[in-house]
This record gives C-alpha cells, structure tokens and sequence, in this order.
C-alpha cells in the first residue's frame, strides 16, 4: 500500500488521532490537497456514510487512498435515536443538544439509559474499500458533568460513573471507539 492516505476530514482531534494510530503512514489532511468539498451524510447507517465519504473524495485523488468516518450515539431506550441523525437532528450548541436528550430521558431509571457511541471507519482508493466499526457503552447522565470534551462527552456516563468529559485527555484515548476503530483498521491494512 502506498504510505499515503487522504484524511477526509477537517476535525484536527481526529486528524491528530489518526497519524498517532497510523503512524506507519503519512496521513494528509484533504484541505492541504485543496479539497474543500463536504460529503453529505444521507444514509441509512453510520458505515455506509463513511464509504459514501471515503470513495466520493477518493475518485477526486484520482484512487489514491482516502479514510473517512462517520459516528454517533444510539440510545436504547429511544429505540437507537438519534443514530445517523445524531449531528442534524437538534439546531443549536452541543449543550442545548445534550440537555435536550436528557429532557427526553427525565424520569428513565439508569438503567434503561443504555448509550452507545459508535465509530465506523471506511478507507478506500475506488477498487478497494475497506471498513471497520467499534463501539463504547455506557449511560445518558441525568445532567451535564465535565468539562474535558466536546459533543456528547459530558452526557456519556461511564460503569465507573464519570462521564467522558470528567476524563483526562490521556484516559479518554485509551477507550475511544475512534481509537479502537483505526486499531482494527490498522490489522486490515497489513498487507495491503
């Protein structure tokens, strides 16, 4: 494979992630190529947008590698809501999202506040794809706590209680499904 790959992607904390876990290849932010284009995120799960993502922006580089992404949260009780909508499903800050997710859960027993973010990764140079997903479990929390995040951190409440914004940066890494997800990727790409 050739050592280099596209990063369809903008966000500095995943691109940062991506060339500390892929280290064995030159990952290069797509905007430093000129590619401003944004992929619209109409399917129907989080793996089918990151293929969507990865082989639109790969057939403008002309096959040359290219990952993309696509994550977000599911909450049991609401039967796996927002999913796919988790980043257009509410106008506003991440604050008034998460208030408004806990307003939806007010009275739910721990419990049945079962919340899953998930990571599906998707790299691809047009006759190749490859694709990977991960997953952390934990609990929608009753009320915003932490301030060592963004987006749903302060709201995911861990088994051990804290959520992911009470975290440190270091320990956040260590569990992120994002981490997990270019982990796994890193085991397919052998070989390629």
């Amino acid at each position: 494979m050739n050592k280099e790959i596209v990063i369809a992607s903008g966000n500095k904390s995943k691109i940062k992630e991506a060339q500390e876990i892929l280290k064995e290849y030159k990952i290069i932010p797509m905007q430093e190529l000129g590619i401003e284009r944004e992929v619209e995120e109409d399917q129907e799960t989080f793996l089918k947008n990151a293929i969507k993502k990865s082989e639109t922006i790969a057939k403008e580089l002309d096959g040359k590698w290219c990952i993309a992404d696509d994550s977000g949260i599911e909450i049991e009780y609401l039967n796996g809501f927002p999913g796919v909508y988790t980043k257009r499903w509410h106008e506003g800050t991440d604050r008034e999202r998460n208030l408004a997710i806990i307003e939806k859960l007010k009275d739910v027993p721990k419990e049945k506040r079962k919340i899953k973010f998930i990571t599906a990764i998707a790299i691809s140079n047009i006759k190749d794809t490859v694709t990977v997903e991960a997953y952390i479990e934990g609990y929608v929390a009753e009320n915003v706590r932490g301030d060592n995040g963004f987006g749903f951190d302060e709201i995911f409440e861990l088994e051990n209680g804290k959520t992911l914004a009470e975290l440190s940066q270091e320990e956040k890494n260590k569990i992120s499904a994002r981490k997990k997800a270019l982990e796994l990727l890193k085991i397919k790409l052998k070989g390629k």
